[in-house]
């Protein structure tokens, strides 16, 4: 038997409705727009419905990543291909509309308020996931891959949120290559 009472989390439809809302608004306006106030004057939901789910903008970020796309890359199981392959999706989302402009918000975010550091990073994480799964044939030491995967993407990273250009994917690749080319040829594919 079910009690009476609120429910315990929104309705999908009001979550479908406030996040697309703030998506548009982040993107737009930054993370300064995400006030209760001004997602109530974007879609009408209450905003005591709005303060009860979402009640800071960094619960409302924090919301975003969970429901974030993660694309599907289909593996090769050769190290090489596959870290390829992730380097030109992630230089495509640096580039495209919502990934490079949520990933400079979350940074700019995380700069005035430090409580959004935690998102940032795991917003950094998720688009660092994918480079990690393509290394695991090698069966490299987490430090080990880490290292490869700091080496390839950051500077992507630091071309598309600081120096305001498109990622270097040539550079990348040329990264990729040379990682790869340190490898035995046990450790370039999967058994």
């Amino acid at each position: 038997m079910t009690q009476p009472g609120r429910p315990t989390g929104p309705t999908p439809e009001t979550a479908t409705v406030i996040l697309t809302a703030a998506l548009e608004l982040l993107l737009a306006e930054g993370v300064a727009a995400l006030s209760a106030q001004r997602l109530h004057s974007a879609t009408g939901v209450s905003r005591s419905t709005i303060y009860r789910h979402w009640p800071t903008p960094r619960a409302v970020l924090a919301a975003l990543i969970e429901v974030a796309p993660r694309p599907a890359i289909s593996r090769t199981g050769e190290v090489g291909a596959d870290l390829h392959a992730e380097v030109d999706a992630l230089c495509d989302r640096l580039r495209d509309k919502p990934v490079g402009t949520f990933l400079h918000a979350i940074v700019a975010a995380a700069a005035w308020d430090p409580t959004m550091s935690d998102l940032r990073r795991q917003y950094v994480q998720d688009l660092l996931a994918p480079f990690n799964a393509a290394l695991a044939p090698a069966r490299l030491s987490s430090e080990a891959r880490e290292d490869a995967v700091s080496e390839i993407v950051s500077p992507l990273l630091l071309d598309a949120l600081l120096l305001d250009r498109p990622a270097a994917r040539e550079r990348a690749h040329r990264s990729v290559d040379a990682f790869v080319a340190q490898l035995g040829p046990q450790r370039r594919t999967a058994d």
